[in-house]
């Protein structure tokens, strides 16, 4: 570990006295404020060293202010930005201004390589080497991979391993490029042993382009971008207490798309995607292209009923179908209600709960079809609304059907539809509709082709979430385990509902028949099977 002496003109000497004049007693206090010190700090005395222009001011772009205040505002916060925006920059001056205004903080840089552990320190230290004499902290020992200073702060920096942290009294610990911490089984015992160090009311700064979708990295991303509450209502802050920041790369001054367009043909537009859109491309076997679940982002609510979620204000002229997914409503599984607008084939409205009893499963169902019913009228006094409904007769759905008929048809808006008994079948008539493998296969393969194809607009965020968890398994698809389908299983009725309907509307058929291309079915394996 290389060692700089303490007599350099660049390093203050530990408790040397200073006479601060009235000015500088100001910006002492500025950057002191605990809210927008670290800013004020960086913006009035940083310097960097840009790789061809040397030394530079730093000049904070909007994107990095919105990082450093994620940095500054949250205990937990993580972050994607694309490859050579300057995160980097912005930790560096996170880190020297806490150890420096903070007094007694242990701060710990974790890196996936030696050799990155080896440069953000580098980066701290011309940080710190470069600010003037009079406002820089003490230093008692100034060595290549730490620094500690005379108010009792350190700051350390490693590569990232199994044992990174473990029994360390931290107030920070700031990991870089976290998604590569290879193999990925050392990231996850990472973070085991550091959490009960967060615990205790450390501090972590998570900052990465994303690898895979499966790494710590992705499963922490993912949890923090979970910013909704059982009911729906959004968040600051993730499930895991972690507040999630992204930028792109349109938010840097010197790239514009002639700059992307040369950089995709040299690196190849996945790899464009991954490390400059910072986008996760799936590299399980998803019932939708992880290209297309990629550009999927959803739409906030327009308005919300008790828990039901509106997209969409239902409006007079078009067809509204609901479809229940029900569930015991212990706990497990999640009951879901879909609803779609037809002929636009858009999500207008979703619900979701597992605490839900089943009787109250379907009264929200009823509820769901009122509201647009009455939507509709009150757009429109003359208008017949058409209003569809249905859920699955399988197991649970006996007894969620039992439920209709105890409130009674009549006292639902719209009309039931089941699934008719086609030519040559010779089972008794039910109610609802019945799922088999081949009817869930045939669904997926109907899904896939209308959101594939642009058809069918997913506005839902959470729907979106499970769909990119919905994988082949065996000769289906399901959520991965730990993961849910139930939203994406309401979607799946939903999608045979819009069959029987496309039989009897000719606005539908036209909309449910015309392909743009040629459509391969998810799992052509059971045409071979004769399933």
């Amino acid at each position: 570990m290389a060692y700089v002496s303490l007599d350099s003109d660049q390093i203050k000497r530990a408790n040397k006295r200073h006479k601060y004049s009235k000015e500088q007693v100001l910006q002492l206090e500025k950057c002191m404020d605990q809210k927008t010190g670290p800013l004020f700090f960086m913006e009035t005395f940083m310097k960097i060293q840009h790789p061809t222009k040397g030394e530079l001011p730093f000049e904070p772009y909007p994107y990095q202010r919105r990082l450093i205040e994620a940095y500054n505002s949250h205990r937990f916060s993580i972050s994607m930005l694309p490859r050579q925006t300057g995160k980097t920059t912005c930790a560096s001056g996170y880190l020297i201004w806490y150890a420096m205004f903070k007094p007694d903080s242990q701060i710990l840089i974790a890196a996936h390589k030696y050799a990155g552990a080896s440069d953000i320190m580098s980066r701290v230290r011309y940080a710190y080497e470069m600010l003037p004499s009079w406002i820089k902290a003490g230093v008692t020992q100034y060595n290549r991979n730490s620094i500690e200073f005379d108010n009792g702060s350190k700051i350390m920096a490693t590569t990232t391993t199994e044992n990174t942290g473990r029994g360390m009294s931290l107030t920070m610990i700031y990991c870089d490029e976290f998604a590569f911490v290879q193999p990925p089984e050392k990231a996850k015992e990472f973070w085991t042993s550091l959490s009960p160090t967060l615990s205790t009311g450390g501090k972590c700064l998570i900052t990465s382009t994303p690898n895979s979708d499966e790494d710590q990295f992705a499963m922490i991303w993912k949890e923090a971008n979970k910013r909704f509450d059982e009911y729906g209502n959004d968040k600051t802050v993730g499930t895991n207490g972690f507040y999630a920041m992204k930028a792109h790369w349109s938010e840097h001054p010197d790239r514009d798309e002639a700059w992307a367009e040369t950089e995709r043909s040299r690196i190849g537009e996945e790899r464009f995607r991954r490390e400059h859109e910072c986008e996760f491309l799936i590299f399980d076997e998803t019932l939708i292209s992880s290209l297309v679940l990629a550009d999927m982002e959803g739409v906030a609510p327009v308005e919300t009923t008790g828990q039901v979620r509106w997209f969409k204000r239902p409006t007079p002229g078009n067809t509204y179908l609901t479809s229940l997914d029900p569930s015991m409503g212990t706990g497990g599984d999640y009951a879901a209600i879909q609803v779609f607008e037809l002929p636009t084939f858009e999500q207008v409205g979703e619900w979701h709960h597992n605490m839900t009893p089943m009787n109250q499963q379907v009264r929200i169902l009823q509820g769901i079809n009122k509201h647009i019913h009455d939507s509709i009228i009150e757009k429109d006094s003359s208008a017949s609304p058409q209003i569809f409904y249905s859920m699955e007769n399988n197991t649970i759905g006996e007894a969620a059907l039992m439920r209709v008929m105890d409130i009674g048809e009549e006292n639902i808006m719209g009309m039931f539809l089941s699934e008719p008994i086609r030519k040559g079948h010779r089972r008794k008539f039910r109610r609802g509709f019945n799922t088999t493998a081949k009817h869930k296969i045939d669904a997926c393969t109907k899904f896939k082709e209308l959101v594939e194809g642009g058809k069918m607009k997913i506005n839902s965020q959470l729907l979106i979430s499970e769909m990119k968890d919905f994988v082949a398994t065996g000769l289906s698809y399901k959520a991965k385990p730990g993961q849910h389908d139930d939203l994406v299983s309401s979607c799946l009725l939903m999608t045979r509902m819009m069959k029987v309907l496309a039989d009897f509307d000719p606005k539908i058929f036209e909309q449910w028949t015309n392909r743009t291309s040629e459509y391969t079915a998810p799992m052509p394996i059971f045409a071979n099977l004769g399933v």
